[in-house]
């Protein structure tokens, strides 16, 4: 998120306990954008919710999967359970705020850029990187079968070290 300060911007008292600990990690959102996004998105800020959006948007621009998110929650000393991970991030994508990414149809990435963009999969690392090109289009769309219409085209273009 652009728009948001550095966390060193804000007192410590403005931060519960367990998020004031995170301080020196997190360098994007405070928790008064989380709360403002949740709100204007139509969403309850609980205290669940504050944290897995602080960790989800205090660091940029990112890729990722639920199992993901539960690890770093973990590290931060949220209690949060795998179930209410997953919960949150598809209340978040249904209102806006990430978009699902799916690999292989086994994977799914959450994306907090919710921009028209399309990935690279390295299938290595299993890393989603964002394709810089804008101008990449799909040269023939195909037809959509009748009462349909397109939402949205996800390209995700897998790569692999040579040799």
């Amino acid at each position: 998120m652009s728009d948001c300060a550095p966390i060193a911007d804000h007192s410590d008292r403005a931060l519960p306990t367990f998020l004031a600990r995170l301080k020196p990690a997190l360098t994007g959102c405070p928790w008064h954008h989380v709360d403002a996004m949740l709100r204007s998105a139509g969403l309850r800020p609980t205290r669940q919710r504050m944290a897995l959006g602080w960790l989800l948007f205090g660091k940029g621009a990112r890729h990722l999967t639920a199992e993901m998110l539960y690890e770093e929650a973990t590290l931060a000393k949220v209690s949060v359970s795998l179930a209410t991970v997953y919960n949150t991030l598809n209340q978040l994508t249904d209102a806006g705020l990430l978009r699902q990414v799916s690999v292989d149809g086994t994977k799914t990435y959450f994306d907090t850029n919710v921009t028209a963009h399309h990935h690279f999969y390295l299938e290595h690392n299993h890393e989603l990187v964002d394709i810089p090109d804008l101008h990449l289009v799909l040269h023939r769309m195909p037809d959509v079968p009748e009462g349909y219409e397109i939402s949205r085209i996800d390209m995700v273009i897998r790569l692999r070290k040579k040799g």
